[in-house]
């Protein structure tokens, strides 16, 4: 109950679009394709409602941080376990599942 009522304080509630709905934001859908040609969608979230299972992806990942105010044709560079991993960010959409 202590931890929840610390991480009460420090939440923010984020209930509007961007002004720029080009970029992606808190929020977003982002839908990303691999090197193998591999299309994933994710949602920029908080710390605490990631899962990835379901593509809630936390804004503190380092795939979040490096997707975090691109835009669409940009292509961003992970360093994963298994080495570099490039990707080309082929959609951003605000609101419900882009599926």
């Amino acid at each position: 109950m202590r931890f929840l009522s610390k991480r009460l304080d420090e939440i923010t509630v984020v209930d509007e679009f961007p002004s720029d709905r080009e970029r992606v934001f808190f929020g977003a859908w982002v839908s990303v394709e691999d090197e193998d040609g591999n299309e994933s969608h994710y949602r920029i979230v908080g710390p605490d409602e990631f899962d990835v299972s379901s593509g809630k992806l936390s804004m503190d990942s380092p795939l979040a941080r490096a997707l975090l105010g691109k835009r669409v044709d940009d292509e961003i560079s992970v360093t994963a376990p298994t080495g570099e991993k490039l990707y080309h960010i082929t959609a951003i959409h605000y609101g419900h599942s882009p599926r």
